[in-house]
């Protein structure tokens, strides 16, 4: 996008003048000397708990901030990227008016956010290739359509989208584009934070539950540009974060070593699953994969799937979802969960 991008044409009227909820440490600056907490209404009594935690995640945001090599304004966290999807669509769409468009197959909140929000849902399916028809996507677009979300890598099919088809959206769409890269941390292509300075309209989703492996504590990040992160700050929770998912993920944080080691294990795992279901009869193709999971075409999904359960094994059955027919969707294990699995397929193959 231009220089002459202008997000107030594209937030909700109402929202514009919102004064947010303004939380009782929301109203001074801590300073070096020693505080007397007596405005929230809290529990005195040292739990580590007792006390609100940092509504705006300042000490996290600072090391994630270094991370992505960001500034602070530039980030927003959520309860689970969840929350941050409900919060782009509460700040840009106005009921029962505006729309989003989506490819399916794809990640299935964007369409339970909108309907919850009585927004339209607009689809452009992915191709054979599971990659955008980009002109069939700008064709869509209408004045009604504020944002577009793209997932990549993929879920469920577990490939990248086309860079160069997202930056084209990017120029050619007037509303917000949003990249969810939950996956990202298992991908070779580079993410499109690097290009945050280059598009005003670019928001960019990933999370701690996936290579982190803090998906039980429930954390999204968020990045933009400074003044959409401060309109997104005006309307979250004052509190949506809480102290102990904060903690974990600044442990996290000082244990990236163990998060690549994690990583690198998956992907030598992810080729050895993969070499094993091509030699299985009843699969017929292994779709290339840029994420912790593999999306497997099979003979008949539904018996399949039941064929696993029986052996206690849980995968995903996509079959149901465009492009997915006969499909499953088996996330990568450790090394003895796959071992496992892989037994149970030559039982069967």
């Amino acid at each position: 996008m231009t220089d002459n991008f202008d997000i107030k044409k594209l937030i909700r009227p109402e929202l514009l003048e919102l004064k947010p909820y303004a939380s009782a440490r929301d109203e001074f600056s801590t300073s070096s000397k020693a505080m007397t907490f007596l405005d929230a209404n809290e529990n005195p009594f040292q739990t580590h708990l007792n006390r609100y935690p940092d509504p705006y995640q300042t000490e996290l945001k600072t090391e994630i901030a270094q991370l992505k090599n960001l500034s602070l304004q530039e980030i927003l966290l959520g309860n689970g990227s969840d929350e941050i999807i409900d919060l782009l669509v509460r700040l840009f769409c106005k009921p029962y008016q505006d729309d989003i468009l989506v490819f399916p197959p794809t990640y299935g909140m964007y369409q339970v956010v909108a309907e919850l929000n009585a927004v339209k849902i607009k689809t452009v399916n992915l191709n054979a290739d599971f990659q955008i028809d980009v002109a069939k996507a700008l064709s869509e677009i209408t004045n009604q359509t504020k944002l577009i979300f793209i997932c990549s890598p993929n879920n469920p099919t577990g490939n990248s989208i086309i860079r160069q088809d997202i930056i084209q959206l990017l120029k050619h769409f007037k509303g917000i584009v949003v990249v969810d890269e939950a996956y990202q941390d298992f991908s070779t292509q580079k993410s499109m934070v690097e290009n945050l300075n280059d598009f005003k309209n670019l928001v960019v989703m990933q999370t701690f539950s996936k290579a982190f492996g803090l998906a039980g504590a429930r954390l999204g990040m968020c990045f933009a540009n400074a003044e959409i992160i401060q309109y997104l700050n005006r309307i979250k929770p004052p509190y949506n974060v809480n102290q102990l998912t904060q903690d974990a993920a600044l442990k996290q944080l000082k244990n990236t070593e163990e998060v690549q080691n994690q990583i690198h294990i998956l992907q030598e795992e992810k080729l050895k699953l993969k070499n094993a279901l091509k030699n299985v009869d009843w699969v017929e193709q292994v779709y290339p994969s840029d994420a912790n999971f593999l999306l497997v075409k099979v003979d008949n999904a539904n018996e399949r799937y039941q064929m696993l359960i029986d052996q206690n094994i849980v995968v995903r059955n996509r079959h149901n979802q465009p492009g997915c027919k006969n499909c499953l969707r088996i996330t990568i294990g450790t090394p003895k969960e796959n071992a496992y699995l892989i037994k149970i397929l030559n039982q069967f193959k």
